[in-house]
């Protein structure tokens, strides 16, 4: 575990009991999702947010203009926070392990799927079903397109991952293969 995501889980935990305390931790959690979305999908935020050549004025500035009504007390008060340490580079990153920290909280857990196309409403059932017996627990889903993966899909439960994707088959193949190489001497 890199020294950085304790720190993120170490600010995540406190996050969430203040939240519990105030009784917001559903509302902060959508807050979270939003904050680390909207950080993974714009390259320029994360360049804004990652370097040192911008003020940390305009970092705060920057995010509270992006998300300022969208987000309660106790989400901006965690960006204040990590202004005021000088690690608002974590943001979506102490965003991402609250979310996870939360839903552990409640019980549930996510199941990540990603495939080449979305899945199918009935799919996505079947997969609920399925993990739901595995893990004992209330399960979310959340499908990632990727279609670098050819075919099939891999589905991420916690620290488990299972890949039935045709690029994983293909890349098991190709290891078989290079393992078996004869090579003869000359």
């Amino acid at each position: 575990m890199k020294l950085q995501t304790r720190a993120a889980i170490r600010y995540a935990k406190a996050v969430l009991s203040l939240a519990i305390d105030q009784n917001k931790a559903d509302e902060v959690n959508y807050n979270m999702q939003l904050i680390a979305s909207t950080i993974d999908d714009s390259k320029e935020l994360q360049v804004v947010l990652s370097s040192p050549v911008v003020k940390l004025e305009t970092k705060e500035k920057t995010l509270l203009a992006i998300f300022g009504t969208s987000i309660n007390n106790i989400s901006k008060g965690l960006i204040h926070q990590l202004i005021e340490n000088k690690r608002l580079s974590m943001l979506a990153e102490v965003a991402a392990q609250y979310t996870i920290i939360y839903d552990f909280h409640k019980g549930t857990q996510a199941a990540i799927v990603t495939s080449a196309v979305p899945l199918t409403d009935d799919l996505k059932e079947k997969i609920l079903l399925k993990v739901k017996n595995i893990v004992g627990k209330k399960v979310t889903i959340e499908n990632i397109i990727d279609p670098s993966i050819i075919g099939g899909f891999i589905l991420r439960v916690g620290d488990k991952q299972f890949d039935a994707s045709i690029s994983g088959e293909m890349n098991d193949l190709r290891r078989q293969f290079d393992d078996n190489l004869y090579v003869p001497k000359l």
